[in-house]
């Protein structure tokens, strides 16, 4: 698996366009990094940018973003809402796929030393990189912000980490963590005022409050038998948070980094501050999501609230994550793009990534009566299951959704929900089956020269020639799993929709059928006898197992009809 890491270096100037997009020319010139979200904050006056590629491009691209950072910006001048200490505030590091946390941090420690060595701005390394557990808290590090470096600095028990122990006046300090995926999250109150927004992320953030004799807010504070501050924890964990005003919104907000979503996902986060807020009679009117949100914690959001409902949870993923902008108003400030703020779509769009499955459906039969051999039988077999699918799951939303039925709609969500996840396998199998035969026809057009080169293609045919057995094969096995679903929904599901099952049995019937002939067709010239024939005996059994679902499927249709 290629190895990919994220790195979300924060800059301090929100305002001027130019000496942002400056910075992200750095970043675009270094080939294999993909610069994913760009967003500015004016009230602020902080720039948050997502970019992600191989560790040693990110790293590179990193440093020069923070070189030309160092020239352009002058913390001198700069004022702000949020925290911070340096042109580049803060430079983190996640690892996104085939990396281990270990070796980001080993990245991670490798970038600040260029930065310390190189540009010669002081570097804190914080969060799991750090060299010291003191400061593996950013907010330990940043405590005193850019106007407190240069008494900071000068004590050596503050002395960096990599680059000098000297005040650079103008770029600050930069701190360089490894980190798992943190989400920056502003939940928006209909309030101006900065105290209350306080109050309430107080109640929330892990941290808490300090705690006081009698008066809450003016009463003494409370201290143990080492002198040390007694804190109140707040509700949630794994979450930092602090209120202000946004004059560019004209609305006060809390603000939080939730560090760990699996612990406090985003939905829990503002359920949370939904309540502690009309605990102290303001109301919630809505959030936004700063730089960008992995998938699955957007589909998790959603489905959190469609339960919340009563409603099924089987239905398509922008339906899902159209539930979950709405719920948390992530479109209250400005419009919300899923294509733009989830990391997944993001990448994609940026790699120009187009499948089979992104075609209108005349696109698609157009392209498979062209002249190319693919998409081909695989791929319209693939479909056609999806179809099949798609059909029960219909019949499972439908049923979760008729009137009179509110105490079933669990149970039909269940059904709905198994059935996405056999379509979304199907769907993608489509373009499996496409890539499967262009990797044999790549395998064939391998040099055959030498013996070595021709040893070399025929062991590269034989291995693309077994995967595009595999893949046709794993669609029979996908669809007749399916096929629990349509049975059942011809059995229980809203009768009004029964012929919607029996057309989605035949249709997946001859998925099954048309897959199997692409495992039989491309088994012909395989060498490897012994994987011939288990897979074979596979496929012919699922056929056969198929055949007879299908009788009884149709049965149970044509009684109800």
């Amino acid at each position: 698996m290629k190895k990919l890491i994220e790195c979300v270096p924060n800059f301090s100037e929100g305002n001027n366009m130019d000496i942002i997009k400056q910075i992200t020319n750095e970043i675009e010139s270094v080939e294999g990094v993909s610069l994913l979200d760009v967003d500015p904050g004016k009230a602020t006056n902080r720039t948050v940018v997502t970019m992600v590629g191989a560790p040693d491009e990110v790293c590179d691209a990193a440093f020069l973003a923070v070189k030309k950072a160092s020239e352009l910006i002058d913390m001198r001048q700069h004022k702000g809402a949020h925290p911070r200490f340096g042109a580049t505030d803060v430079c983190p590091l996640v690892p996104v796929a085939g990396i281990t946390m270990e070796e980001t941090v080993e990245y991670a420690r490798k970038l600040a030393k260029r930065i310390g060595d190189e540009l010669n701005i002081p570097v804190y390394c914080y969060e799991n990189a750090a060299l010291i557990e003191e400061r593996r808290n950013l907010a330990v590090c940043r405590a005193g912000e850019y106007e407190g470096l240069k008494d900071k600095l000068s004590k050596p028990d503050w002395k960096p980490d990599f680059g000098p122990a000297e005040f650079n006046a103008k770029a600050g300090v930069t701190a360089v963590c490894a980190r798992d995926f943190l989400v920056a999250y502003n939940v928006n109150l209909n309030s101006t005022s900065t105290r209350r927004a306080n109050a309430i992320a107080f109640d929330v953030r892990e941290k808490g409050r300090v705690k006081r004799e009698g008066n809450p807010v003016t009463g003494k504070q409370v201290l143990d038998e080492k002198g040390e501050k007694v804190w109140i924890p707040g509700s949630l964990k794994s979450v930092k948070a602090i209120g202000w005003f946004i004059d560019e919104y004209g609305v006060a907000q809390i603000s939080m980094n939730l560090t760990n979503i699996s612990v406090t996902p985003v939905h829990i986060a503002y359920d949370e501050v939904f309540k502690k807020a009309l605990d102290r009679g303001i109301r919630v009117s809505g959030s936004e999501l700063v730089g960008l949100i992995p998938l699955q914690a957007m589909i998790d959001a959603g489905k959190y609230f469609l339960r919340k409902q009563n409603r099924s949870v089987g239905i398509p993923e922008k339906d899902i994550i159209k539930i979950a902008v709405k719920s948390m108003g992530l479109d209250d400030l400005y419009e919300f793009i899923p294509e733009e703020k989830i990391i997944e779509y993001k990448l994609a769009a940026d790699q120009k990534i187009m499948q089979l499955v992104d075609m209108s459906l005349k696109e698609f039969a157009d392209e498979t009566a062209s002249e190319s051999p693919a998409p081909g039988g695989g791929s319209v077999s693939a479909y056609m299951g999806a179809m099949g699918v798609a059909l029960g799951t219909m019949v499972a939303n439908l049923s979760a959704h008729k009137r009179g039925w509110d105490d079933r709609w669990e149970e039909f969500s269940d059904w709905a929900e198994k059935g996405m996840q056999y379509q979304t396998e199907l769907v993608n199998l489509v373009d499996e089956d496409t890539i499967a035969f262009n990797k044999i026809m790549e395998a064939f057009s391998l040099p055959k020269k030498s013996d070595e080169e021709k040893e070399k293609r025929n062991q590269a045919i034989e291995d693309a020639t077994k995967n595009a057995i595999l893949v046709p094969f794993k669609v029979m096995e996908v669809s007749y799993k399916a096929l629990e679903l349509i049975k059942a929904m011809a059995e229980i599901g809203n009768t009004n929709s029964v012929s919607d099952a029996g057309v989605g049995a035949l249709a997946i019937r001859s998925c099954i059928k048309g897959a199997f002939l692409n495992v039989k067709i491309n088994s012909t010239d395989l060498k490897d006898v012994y994987f011939v024939q288990t897979v074979s005996e596979k496929a012919l059994e699922i056929e056969q197992k198929t055949e007879e679902m299908e009788k009884v499927i149709l049965k149970i249709v044509e009684s109800k009809i």
